[in-house]
């Protein structure tokens, strides 16, 4: 396989945006994918959406949605159930190595490292569930919740310094994703 150059090391050329049964994925112009991120099927992604290494989003049975914005960091799974889609607003961020399977997470979410949010749950606005936190099936949380634990609960309001460190997080990771563009990064490469 050819190789590029990205920063200040070489990676192998792999296309991992995939079309699955007649259904290709809707990628806007500024969106990032890191070069081994896996994107197959049903998957839109809004405006300055970023996709970071080892992420797997895979539409299969039902769509995914991601917001403008929104960001899936390093080996995060996001996957749907049959007619269920997986939904995530703008501003979202998920965590390395969290997992959302046919949920929907409202606008300027923070899903944290390890969390897994299952089936029908809704994470409302300008949310945080915590590192490993685990949401059962169909649970709802309001707006400005802090959720934590296994399973999940809500434990208080978010204070008002902490929506804005939402809203802060999701523009920090528009302007990496722009870096990691320009540096070459990309899935694909641009020539």
């Amino acid at each position: 396989m050819p190789l590029y150059l990205c920063g200040n090391f070489f990676m192998e050329v792999r296309r991992m945006v995939h079309s699955f049964e007649g259904k290709a994925p809707r990628v806007e112009a500024a969106a990032f994918i890191a070069w081994n991120a896996d994107i197959i099927g049903e998957v839109s992604l809004g405006q300055d959406a970023t996709i970071w290494a080892g992420a797997s989003l895979r539409g299969d049975i039902a769509p995914i949605v991601v917001g403008p914005e929104t960001n899936i960091q390093e080996g995060a799974i996001l996957h749907v159930a049959t007619d269920v889609p997986c939904v995530l607003g703008r501003g979202v961020t998920v965590g390395h190595g969290a997992i959302v399977h046919a949920a929907t997470v409202e606008d300027y979410s923070l899903i944290g490292m390890g969390a897994i949010i299952l089936d029908r749950a809704v994470i409302g606005a300008e949310s945080i569930v915590g590192a490993g936190a685990l949401v059962t099936l169909g649970k709802t949380f309001p707006p400005r919740s802090m959720i934590i634990g296994s399973p999940a609960k809500l434990v208080r309001e978010l204070r008002p310094e902490e929506i804005a460190n939402l809203h802060d997080h999701a523009r920090e990771y528009v302007a990496q994703g722009k870096k990691a563009r320009k540096e070459g990064c990309e899935n694909p490469p641009k020539a």
